[in-house]
């Protein structure tokens, strides 16, 4: 079974510009604000189909 996709694991590692919750063909990942107001994607693992195409778009990975 495929895993979901780790995106970032500290924040130092999202630039926040988006490009994972454009790509996403379900519609999977929303942008939520922190603390601070910056905005970082989060999976819905119930709708993710781990077609990885967050991970091949990012461009921090």
């Amino acid at each position: 079974m495929e895993r979901i996709p780790d995106l970032y694991n500290k924040k130092e590692e999202c630039c926040g510009c988006s490009a994972c919750f454009s790509i996403c063909p379900k519609m999977a990942i929303s942008m939520m604000p922190d603390d601070e107001g910056f905005l970082y994607p989060l999976i819905d693992e119930a709708k993710c189909i781990q077609c990885y195409l967050c991970i091949k778009v990012c461009p921090l990975k």
